[in-house]
């Protein structure tokens, strides 16, 4: 950027100059400053509302019918990036009118951006500012979510393990089981210059994995991203960080319980037929003749293990840029616009937001897409899993 021009005599600007150009935050006083909060709100619902768009009339479900979070849960998300967003140089963030951006309309931009999954231009129109400053906006929000939020989404005390612990033992009859793990694809387009078979799934397209470890809240407690679709489930797991600490015994390394005939059940969660068998992760009996015994396992085991599948859908379902097909992303950047959702996902169960009822969910997180199964087994997670299913055996 050149420097400005030197000149004799500073000039005077006029009140009608002065009102259009661009204001420092020094220049805007406190009553100002309060308006440019609120302002971009009332200015996003008349355009929608002039392009037809049905609103629900109460305020509150509008917000979240367009946001995904309450009013009081998008007033936190600011409080958390406030700091970087207007630490930063502005760096041209205006409105046309030639104001800078409040942090509000900033958050606003990207939460439209991730929960409608609409193109930057679409979403610059909403709040009358260009493709790019969309763009730099959402990315801004991401890199400081990434790192203001990311207490949102870490793996619990042992207090709090125990408590989950309680919830699938109430609801699933399931004793010591700590989560739920899934896996789903986020489908892009990618330049011919990257296409490679690498990143090329089973149902031929470039896709990018998403591995979540959930709670009985479908709370995310541990997730994986950033590897190639082409890669199968069972392989994911085992090139996690999830995965070295649960061999290793420093995860899932609680206290065991006992069981019937003083056999103990270790900790564990449950993940579907994907999934290889370990003494740490229990996947479902496969084939045509089960006896009652495993017929019982299997139906407490997949109404756990849906809570993997049902926050994945939610997910994706909320934060729409994820359920489209992403044009061309940064393969570099994607990976934490998915943690940043993964995040807000958090977040709303954190905050006690109720999902707005307006927004459908998907059937499933990975429509078109076949159930991979997995045959592997080992000798220490067979064991356990015969020790689980004479504990539940039909009486």
């Amino acid at each position: 950027m050149a420097p400005p021009k030197k000149s004799k005599k500073p000039k005077r600007k006029s009140k009608d100059s002065a009102a259009s150009g661009s204001r420092s935050t020094a220049q805007i006083g406190p009553a100002e400053a309060k308006n440019l909060e609120t302002e971009w709100w009332y200015s996003f619902l008349q355009k929608q509302s002039d392009s037809g768009v049905t609103i629900p009339p109460d305020e509150g479900e509008a917000f979240k019918h367009f946001f995904r979070i309450s009013k009081k849960t998008f007033e936190y998300i600011c409080s958390l990036v406030r700091e970087d967003l207007v630490s930063r140089p502005p760096s041209g963030l205006i409105n046309i009118e030639g104001r800078l951006l409040s942090v509000e309309k900033q958050v606003a931009i990207a939460l439209r951006r991730l929960a409608s999954g609409d193109s930057q231009v679409s979403v610059g129109a909403a709040f009358n500012v260009g493709q790019s400053t969309v763009s730099q906006v959402t990315w801004r929000f991401i890199e400081s979510m990434e790192a203001r939020g990311k207490h949102h989404l870490n793996w619990p005390n042992q207090a709090r393990i125990e408590e989950i612990k309680t919830h699938f033992e109430m609801a699933f009859g399931l004793p010591n089981c700590c989560g739920a793990i899934g896996a789903t694809h986020i489908i892009m387009t990618l330049p011919a210059i990257e296409t490679s078979d690498d990143w090329c799934d089973k149902e031929r397209n470039y896709s990018m994995f998403l591995q979540g470890v959930v709670d009985h809240e479908m709370r995310f407690l541990d997730i994986v991203t950033g590897w190639p679709g082409s890669m199968s489930i069972s392989r994911l797991l085992k090139h996690s960080y999830f995965f070295r600490l649960c061999e290793s015994g420093k995860r899932l390394n609680g206290p065991a319980k006992k069981l019937v005939e003083n056999e103990e059940i270790r900790e564990y969660i449950v993940g579907d037929a994907a999934y290889p068998l370990f003494s740490w992760l229990m996947v479902p009996y496969e084939g045509k003749s089960l006896c009652a015994s495993m017929n019982t396992f299997n139906a407490g085991h997949t109404a756990a293990r849906s809570l993997a599948s049902r926050a994945l859908s939610r997910l994706k379902g909320t934060w729409r840029i994820l359920n489209k097909v992403m044009w061309r992303p940064d393969k570099h950047k994607l990976p934490s616009t998915i943690l940043v959702c993964c995040l807000l996902h958090n977040i709303v169960i954190d905050c006690g937001d109720e999902l707005d009822a307006d927004v459908a969910l998907p059937e499933h997180h990975d429509v078109g897409y076949e159930e991979q199964s997995m045959q592997q087994e080992g000798s220490l997670g067979q064991a356990m899993r015969e020790i689980l299913t004479k504990y539940l055996r039909p009486i």
